[in-house]
């Protein structure tokens, strides 16, 4: 358990304008991986190596503080809940709460 309460307290915490800003290095990662994956042929190799090059994206998401929701999916903590971005949104518009998750992202003004 004590494990668990330090990971949480070393979190990163971003504001609208900290995660906006790390937004474009993400969606570079994010969009050279998709490409990676787009660009394999259908086979069983290819499911192994799309497994390593999604596994590889979670690390380097993961690596900038960023946290990693589902594939292509990505939150940002605010300390509140989560800015939420999708592969392939244009920019970062959506929040949701700790306890919402995907289903209950909401429009950000």
């Amino acid at each position: 358990m004590a494990r668990r309460s330090a990971a949480l307290n070393d979190r990163r915490i971003f504001t609208y304008e900290e995660a906006a800003a790390l937004l474009p290095q993400a969606r570079r990662i994010t969009a050279e991986a998709v490409a990676e994956v787009d660009a394999l042929p259908e086979s069983e190799e290819a499911a192994a190596e799309s497994e390593r090059i999604i596994t590889d994206w979670a690390g380097a998401i993961i690596e900038l503080g960023i946290d990693v929701k589902g594939v292509w999916l990505i939150d940002f903590d605010n300390g509140s809940g989560y800015y939420c971005w999708q592969h392939p949104e244009p920019s970062l518009q959506y929040f949701h709460g700790y306890d919402e998750g995907f289903s209950g992202r909401v429009k950000l003004q």
